[in-house]
């Protein structure tokens, strides 16, 4: 029993070991097998090891070339060779299509495409655990669906370590010129940590792109903190080219932008990126919450939708009584701009709410005795709030073509200061006098001092709009009442514009001045292009961002101007729109090629970002890709799939290169070698845990036994001064003082012997550490 010998069963991947009968060594496992207990069995378990069965479908994959160029037909069916039991048949392959058996580059996209819609589609990995055999029995005539292979565990190492790496290598390969970088943190409730997210801008093909970079997951935020992760993230690109910085406007990332500065400064003789301040749309919603904070406009629709929101009950009772199924929307805390549509839906079930409320208080439904039903209750009694919710309306109405325009990732900043101005001019036309802002320019608006009451109008002329108008009219409020209202309409007005100058872009001299790229304005006012042009060329000569000094600069002002007065004069510029036309391919088919001087600063400005709506976006992206329990790891790689997808415009869109092809073909050899990398880590982290509970026990030993030593000492000092003191005493004093003394040294060797084992257990402490 449990002797070495060999059988049919076994013999393609077993083999003997000569210096041991009871032993057995596996050749697709690398491990020897103990015979001497189980025997046979032990071979079975083995061959029945998730390891070993991977081990032998590689063999099957990978049969003598002379199987295929063999000259007499093979049968349809042949037997892989395996252990007992797990013998099956798979179809032979014939010597014309060595794919079958070999798999092919056809299969491997078949698995690429699908590991691609999995990720994009947020699908979790255990869904795919029985694909494979799911389409071998759909397309049973496949030759791929027969060679398709990919589970869970498959999806996950290609998609990190093939896909993903490869994406990301892609991206750096593309930064060769000028690029700015995007940021910005948010909490993650999954991993319970702070995700900051980088986002780079750069030039590709031909146009603008906005391509996600990475995350990096921390806990304490400030500047050094985020300071340092940038600069890792940064680490295999040229910092050089940075051009800018992009951000909204929290004070951390107003310290991390002077840190970064100082920095770049020092370690680029002097240079500095570029600033045109924070995210401009940010500072629009900060700035409508100002103007609304007064009338706490914010709980009443937060309690409108909580009051009805997860409670059946509540919600059969509202129905019931009103007859309606439309109900409230969630409100938007921290976008104050996007509730638009929360505002529009609340003044629609108003007089349902009313009719709800009204028999909650008679007693014909039962009292929610909630904190949201208290705030509407009480909302109920105010005769303005249906006057408030329409000036809300008509406020943020004024807000929202502009929202919907700079919502996107192309340069748009040329028109970011007009467009801009304008918006502060219309809400400035609904409580300023018009004398005021005839012919006042950008920079002006943001200095504009609205504490001078001679620059408003009186509070019966203010702008409320129509629908707070009509409102009013059909009210039976006292006068007294409506002018209150109207003076808070008027200083909710002028805190948002407040707001809005304390932020605004307009405040940024290359804001103003990149208005010279508008080829409309090109074309009305090449002159003013050209001055503006001089000041940017200025502002990159003072940030050392220009390599040639003056000279490039004279260089950059004389092509401008050439361009300007040569290919401007065309109908195309005059009636180019944007947002309809891309801005960036415009000037790059017209400047690039004639003009390289003056292109390579305007390529440098069409970089410069008007806000943080990809970076954003990414964090909506985030949301559906979030799993429980998933790994920083993996949301990286979801994020970088589902950013390289949709630049590509979707799954099939995606093209599969040799290289993406090579990458993930070396996934399964990268993934075993972060296993063994993740191993030897685990292995050094436990030694090293053990080598310090082993150096905290020898030092817990050492004071143990220099306990003790002191306390035999002080035994044995008692025990000798008992017995100098008998000496001189005579009959029972001198017996008892004897038999202390007796006893504080049978004390004093019981502490020595004790001592002794303590030096012992000290040996072999220290001899576990010289072998650690």
């Amino acid at each position: 029993m449990g002797k070495c010998v060999f059988n049919s069963d076994f013999r393609s991947w077993l083999q003997a070991v000569s210096s041991n009968l009871y032993e057995a060594h596996c050749k697709l496992c690398k491990k020897t097998i103990q015979l001497g207990t189980l025997g046979v069995k032990a071979l079975e378990s083995h061959a029945k090891a998730e390891k070993h069965q991977l081990a032998t479908k590689s063999l099957q994959r990978t049969q003598a070339i002379t199987q295929f160029c063999a000259s007499s037909p093979p049968s349809s069916l042949s037997s892989v060779p395996g252990p007992a039991g797990l013998h099956r048949s798979i179809p032979s392959a014939s010597a014309n299509d060595i794919r079958a058996t070999l798999g092919s580059s056809e299969t491997s996209k078949s698995e690429v495409l699908w590991i691609l819609h999995s990720i994009t589609k947020h699908l979790s990995y255990n869904s795919s655990s029985e694909i494979s055999s799911l389409f071998r029995a759909m397309f049973p005539d496949s030759n791929i669906a027969k060679t398709f292979t990919c589970g869970p565990n498959k999806i996950a190492y290609i998609a990190r370590f093939g896909l993903a790496d490869f994406i990301k290598r892609e991206l750096i390969r593309a930064l060769t010129g000028p690029y700015v970088l995007m940021f910005d943190e948010s909490f993650n409730s999954t991993t319970k940590s702070k995700q900051l997210d980088l986002h780079v801008r750069f030039w590709s093909n031909g146009y603008v792109q906005s391509r996600y970079m990475g995350s990096h997951f921390m806990g304490h935020g400030t500047a050094q903190d985020l300071l340092k992760l940038i600069k890792e993230a940064l680490h295999q690109l040229d910092r050089s080219r940075l051009v800018s910085v992009s951000m909204d406007g929290p004070n951390v990332n107003w310290k991390l932008m002077d840190l970064l500065q100082h920095d770049h400064a020092e370690k680029y003789g002097g240079a500095h990126l570029v600033s045109v301040g924070s995210c401009g749309l940010h500072t629009l919603h900060n700035a409508f919450r100002a103007g609304f904070s007064m009338w706490h406009v914010d709980k009443i629709l937060k309690a409108m939708h909580t009051l009805f929101h997860n409670v059946p009950a509540r919600r059969e009772d509202y129905v019931q009584v009103t007859k309606s199924i439309v109900f409230p929307k969630p409100f938007c805390g921290h976008r104050w701009l996007e509730n638009l549509p929360v505002v529009e839906r609340s003044l629609a079930v108003w007089p349902s709410l009313m009719l709800y409320v009204d028999a909650v208080l008679k007693k014909q439904l039962p009292n929610p005795k909630t904190a949201s039903f208290d705030t509407i209750e009480a909302a109920l009694k105010d005769p303005l709030i249906i006057a408030k919710m329409h000036f809300f309306m008509t406020v943020a109405r004024t807000f929202h073509p502009f929202m919907k325009k700079y919502q996107n990732d192309e340069p748009v900043m040329p028109f970011l200061g007009k467009d801009l101005a304008e918006l502060i001019k219309s809400l400035l036309r609904r409580c300023v006098k018009r004398e005021v802002l005839m012919d006042i320019i950008p920079l002006q608006l943001t200095k504009l001092d609205l504490a001078d009451k001679n620059l408003l109008l009186l509070p019966q002329r203010v702008d409320i709009g129509l629908g707070a108008e009509a409102t009013l009219k059909d009210s039976k409020i006292a006068e007294l009442k409506v002018l209150e209202f109207r003076r808070d309409c008027m200083q909710g007005l002028s805190n948002i514009v407040r707001k809005v100058q304390e932020k605004s872009p307009l405040k940024y001299a290359t804001v103003r001045q990149m208005e010279c790229l508008d080829p409309s304005l090109m074309f009305r006012d090449p002159d003013k292009c050209k001055n503006q042009m001089k000041s940017l060329v200025q502002t990159f000569l003072k940030d050392k961002q220009l390599t040639g000094g003056v000279p490039a600069g004279d260089a950059i002002v004389q092509q401008f101007e050439s361009f300007l007065s040569v290919e401007v004069r065309n109908e195309e510029f005059l009636t180019f729109q944007p947002f309809e036309k891309r801005l960036d391919t415009f000037l790059h088919e017209r400047l690039s090629r004639l003009y390289p001087a003056a292109w390579d600063v305007c390529h440098k400005l069409l970089l410069l970002s008007h806000g943080q709506a990809s970076v954003e976006r990414g964090f909506s992206v985030n949301k559906e890709v979030e799993a429980e329990n998933m790994q920083e790891d993996t949301i990286v790689t979801h994020r970088l799939i589902c950013d390289y997808v949709t630049m590509h415009g979707g799954v099939t869109q995606v093209p599969l290169t040799k290289e993406l092809l090579a990458s993930v073909g070396a996934a399964r050899s990268k993934y075993r070698l972060f296993l063994d990398q993740e191993r030897i880590r685990k292995e050094k982290e436990s030694q090293s845990q053990k080598r310090k509970l082993t150096e905290q026990s020898l030092e817990d030993l050492k004071k143990r036994k220099k306990s003790l030593e002191d306390v035999s000492t002080c035994l044995a000092r008692e025990a000798d001064s008992l017995a100098e003191e008998a000496e001189g005493k005579a009959g029972s004093k001198m017996a008892q003082l004897l038999s202390k003394s007796n006893a504080l040294r049978r004390a004093y060797k019981e502490k020595l012997a004790q001592v002794k084992i303590l030096e012992t257990e000290m040996v072999t402490k220290k001899e576990e550490l010289r072998h650690m």
